[in-house]
């Protein structure tokens, strides 16, 4: 008996190892090789069941399974199956689609463009940092839904691609932020309602079309400039003719010494496009730098890239220079004019003048003229390095680390921009958004 009792078990191993091989992966005999190989996915966001954890099969009533059914899928992506309805998880999910990490670099703008024609941020400032947000974040949610099918082989981790959100309702939002965007704006007025249009048409335009065009980097670059653009005329708007404030406009805070009637005559007579005009300059600036991160962010997926890299960083040297340009000669040419207007007048000697039409304010030591200086020096510091580093290695990573470095740039960019209009005290309140957007960014990637 003993003899037959260990012949048994030997035959049963013989009989089963010439059966072929099943039952692997949670999947029966003969099953689709396809089946099998998903199983790799489901450590990374993959749906099917983990190589030793198959579900436990029917009980018998349609769609019961064993008590232990939640947990057949622990490696299942977040978002789909059964985590879909956590609010945690589809609050990070729709962090990342708008890459909530970027949108300090967005304030700036209006508040610079406010800087820019000699106002203090009002109502209509406010008004324009809301819709300028709102027509952001649409572009974020719009450019994830145009590129789905590009993103699921490049990026298969972003939201659309891995179903923690469907394309349906990334549409529906972008939809539904542009509405709002060009609601805030109207209540700035319909000078600003007309820019606004301007940027979400411009927005569109690039997601659904121009991005994969050579227009498009131009096309980013204009909806920039017009973002500050509309700051400018919000608030220009949103004052009473002759509003002009010491201590918070363009005009009044020349360490020159800039009389407030000299700073009404400055700006232009609120209610018509024509008031955003001394912003031009800044608002060039501001365009050409996103100029630059956008041809960079062309090549963030598949790197290779080292011109393109070189020649931002040459453009934002040059941007840099344009900021801090100027100096004693055109000080001394503003202090024997009295502070004449943006662009000029007649019989105005522009000797030393720059794209801004004037040089820093004060002489070398002046606090003003050492802000701005500093505030550049940050702007280089955070946009330079990662340039420099993805054109010595275009793989990538560093492309993309670039790419980020150009975002986070744009903060002490338009901070700089603001202090050299005269109003220090809002350059250092944009500045003050770099540790904000710093912290946010090692949680949230900005690409």
């Amino acid at each position: 008996m003993r003899r037959r009792g260990r012949a048994v078990p030997a035959a049963l191993v013989a009989a089963l190892s010439l059966l072929p091989a099943g039952r692997r992966n949670g999947f029966a005999h003969g099953g689709p090789p396809a089946a099998v190989t998903d199983d790799r996915l489901s450590g990374a966001g993959g749906t099917a069941p983990a190589p030793d954890r198959p579900g436990p099969p029917p009980t018998g009533r349609t769609g019961e399974r064993g008590a232990d059914a939640g947990e057949s899928r622990p490696h299942a992506a977040p978002g789909r199956g059964a985590g879909r309805g956590t609010p945690r998880v589809r609050l990070r999910a729709w962090a990342e689609l708008l890459r909530v990490s970027a949108v300090f670099s967005v304030p700036g703008d209006a508040l610079a463009g406010a800087a820019a024609v000699g106002r203090r941020p009002g109502r209509g400032t406010a008004s324009a940092i809301g819709a300028s947000l709102c027509l952001y974040e649409a572009g974020m949610a719009l450019n994830d839904w145009a590129d789905r099918d590009e993103d699921a082989v490049d990026r298969p981790h972003r939201p659309i691609p891995s179903g923690r959100i469907s394309p349906a309702a990334a549409l529906g939002a972008a939809g539904v932020l542009t509405a709002a965007g060009l609601a805030l704006a109207a209540r700035a007025g319909r000078p600003a309602l007309t820019v606004a249009t301007g940027l979400a048409a411009t927005v569109w335009a690039y997601d659904l079309h121009l991005k994969h065009t050579k227009a498009g980097p131009a096309a980013m670059a204009a909806a920039r400039s017009l973002d500050l653009l509309l700051g400018a005329t919000a608030t220009a708007e949103g004052a009473a003719p002759g509003a002009g404030t010491p201590g918070g406009g363009r005009l009044s805070d020349n360490v020159a010494g800039v009389t407030a009637a000299a700073t009404a005559a400055a700006v232009p007579t609120p209610g018509s496009l024509t008031a955003c005009q001394p912003a031009l300059p800044a608002a060039l600036v501001l365009g050409a730098h996103t100029y630059g991160v956008t041809a960079v962010s062309r090549h963030e997926a598949q790197g290779g890239s080292t011109g393109v890299p070189l020649a931002v960083l040459a453009t934002t040297t040059a941007l840099a220079a344009a900021v801090l340009g100027g100096g004693e000669r055109s000080r001394r040419a503003t202090d024997r004019n009295a502070v004449p207007p943006p662009g000029g007048t007649p019989g105005q000697d522009l000797s030393g003048q720059d794209l801004f039409g004037r040089g820093i304010p004060g002489r070398a030591t002046d606090p003003l003229r050492l802000l701005v200086i500093g505030l550049t020096g940050a702007y280089l510091r955070t946009a330079g390095p990662p340039l420099l580093h993805a054109a010595l290695n275009p793989s990538p990573p560093l492309t993309q680390r670039a790419v980020g470095g150009g975002i986070r740039a744009m903060i002490p960019l338009q901070a700089a921009l603001t202090a050299r209009a005269g109003s220090p005290v809002t350059g250092l309140a944009v500045m003050g958004l770099v540790p904000l957007a710093r912290s946010l960014a090692r949680k949230v990637s900005l690409t």
